[in-house]
């Protein structure tokens, strides 16, 4: 059967099954619209800027497991998608990025919207294809797929010269992908394996560190055994949240710059840390040569090429974390005795809770702000911690929290309070402002039965704020908690405790917009909250809008600060607890 090459990419997707993809056409990917506007069977969301079709595919993505999927233009659409490709890479996320492309002959003549989009993204990509027959088309999809979702997951690019849509070629779709040089390992080495059981038993003061590779692995059950076979209590990155109940009385919540006090403290008294799909990256150990002295060290992951990358490990075990934890887990058999380290680290809970100035105590002592409906002075500030606990109590901890990135992103990873894996929908490695809207769109096509809910701050909404016409347009229940300081905020907090408290451009108050009028603009819902009295009802109003976005502009306190804190370059037992 002979096919165009746009033709070919369309059967190729359904041949991967897939039904959603994200995009915005421009003049050399036509052919591949035009065949898209005639298969039914895959939805096509259209954004609004290229970036936030990265995004979207990022965040369905994360929420699924499944690959996420964008098509882009050549030139400025394909390099508008370079900040999501490399977020999505930094964190692992699976990923195929269509790219269009001048035609062959014209490749390297600086034609109209030309860009060498493979050789850009090369360093962000796990893998990418410049096609340049039509009969490469389905080899290259069909690898693409099987090499961004195997052994550690990543986005893949292919890039499509506007010529070999149009040309024909026979459509054959390889049944099993082969790429030379590619054997991911999944299972462990049994003599590790073994190795790793006599650590565990042995020891009386052990950590389980978990980190992103196992929600990416579907691994929580399996963390939650061992945790409990070994009587280990376990503390999680940021991209970890979520792989182990932080109700769980072993729970030690978030360790790293702004983790708990006592998370951090039994990573660094700890005489076992097992590191499980996490790659100790800096906002985790602090000052390398301090962390965790104490302990042996073992490290389970699917990448061999972050063993020993960071941290010098006693026994590293190459494989895929459920696999592994399914092999390991039976082994253990006899209970730890690690009662007086539990004991330990309740005292630890006791004296160094996550905490934070309530503004109650205030309006007890009646210093509440007027009746007009204005701002309560500064010095009652409505807190963001407040906000965030309220709407984890009113969605029982069951909403997926997307987040950008800033104060409110970790006040987020502090005060939620996540049981469930895949609910935490951040970007951790790149940090990259902007990605909460559109991560949550994408989000939003994924998973119907849970509310979403995206933090963010007053900086980073503005990033891809015009993404808010796609939420609006395909009718999104999203409900945005925009946590409103008027600054920059965790650039604010380092001039503030840092540099003297001398602050450069981190000053949004008087050139901000207003809020709520903004999300009427795009036809949102719009409301404003400034005291804690007034969070349960505003967030209760916007749970009942179920055809549209509702944004709540939460104004809170300008110079509130996240802690606890490591400071950059410090250690873990030199935390700030304020």
């Amino acid at each position: 059967m002979e096919l165009t090459g746009a033709e070919i990419v369309a059967e190729c997707l359904l041949r991967e099954k897939v039904d959603l993809v994200f995009g915005l056409p421009g003049g050399v990917v036509i052919p591949l619209y035009d065949v898209l506007r005639r298969t039914p069977k895959i939805r096509h969301i259209l954004v609004r800027h290229e970036q936030g079709a990265a995004h979207m595919a990022d965040g369905y993505a994360r929420a699924t497991g499944k690959p996420g999927v964008c098509i882009v233009s050549s030139g400025p659409g394909a390099t508008n998608t370079v900040t999501g490709i490399a977020t999505a890479y930094m964190d692992s996320i699976p990923m195929v990025i269509f790219t269009g492309q001048v035609p062959v002959h014209l490749i390297g003549n600086d034609a109209f919207q030309e860009a060498d989009i493979v050789g850009i993204t090369r360093p962000i990509t796990k893998h990418n294809y410049l096609v340049k027959e039509a009969g490469e088309i389905a080899d290259a999809i069909a690898e693409a797929f099987y090499i961004a979702t195997t052994g550690r997951p990543g986005p893949v690019l292919i890039d499509l010269p506007k010529d070999v849509q149009v040309m024909k070629a026979k459509f054959e779709y390889p049944e099993r992908p082969h790429v030379r040089g590619y054997r991911p390992t999944y299972e462990g080495h049994p003599g590790q394996i073994k190795k790793a059981v006599e650590m565990i038993v042995a020891s009386k003061r052990p950590v389980i560190y978990v980190g992103g590779g196992a929600i990416l692995s579907g691994a929580a059950d399996e963390v939650r055994d061992l945790a409990y076979r070994a009587r280990a209590p376990v503390t999680t990155t940021l991209m970890g949240l979520g792989a182990f109940p932080e109700t769980d009385s072993l729970s030690l919540k978030m360790l790293g710059m702004h983790g708990t006090w006592y998370a951090n403290t039994a990573v660094m008294q700890c005489d076992l840390l097992i590191a499980i799909g996490a790659r100790f990256d800096d906002r985790v150990t602090g000052k390398l040569s301090d962390f965790s002295l104490q302990s042996k060290k073992i490290h389970i992951v699917i990448d061999p090429a972050d063993i020993g990358k960071n941290v010098q490990v006693d026994l590293p075990i190459v494989g895929d974390v459920k696999r592994v934890l399914q092999q390991l887990n039976p082994l253990i058999t006899k209970p730890l005795g690690t009662d007086e380290w539990l004991q330990q680290i309740e005292v630890w809970k006791r004296e160094h809770p996550l905490t934070y100035e309530s503004t109650a105590s205030c309006h007890e002592e009646g210093l509440d702000g007027g009746s007009d409906g204005t701002a309560p002075p500064s010095h009652i500030p409505l807190r963001a911690q407040y906000v965030i606990q309220k709407i984890g109590e009113m969605t029982h901890g069951d909403a997926i929290v997307v987040t950008d990135v800033g104060q409110h992103q970790m006040w987020a990873a502090q005060w939620y309070g996540f049981t469930k894996p895949r609910s935490m929908i951040t970007s951790g490695g790149l940090g990259t402002m902007g990605f909460g809207l559109p991560a949550a769109i994408g989000v939003a096509f994924a998973v119907k039965d849970r509310p979403i809910v995206v933090i963010s701050g007053d900086g980073s909404i503005q990033m891809n704020i015009q993404e808010m016409a796609t939420a609006v347009g395909c009718r999104l229940p999203i409900k945005i908690a925009l946590l409103n300081n008027g600054y920059l905020g965790m650039v604010r907090q380092w001039q503030d405790l840092f540099y003297g408290k001398r602050f450069s451009e981190v000053d949004l108050r008087e050139s901000n917009p207003d809020f709520v009028k903004l999300a009427e603009a795009f036809g949102a819902v719009g409301l404003r909250v400034f005291k804690d009295e007034d969070v349960e009802e505003a967030f209760a109003e916007a749970m009942k809008v179920t055809d549209r976005p509702v944004l709540i502009d939460f104004v809170i306190g300008e110079e509130d600060n996240v802690f606890p804190m490591i400071p950059a370059g410090a250690a873990a037992h030199e935390m700030r607890e304020s």
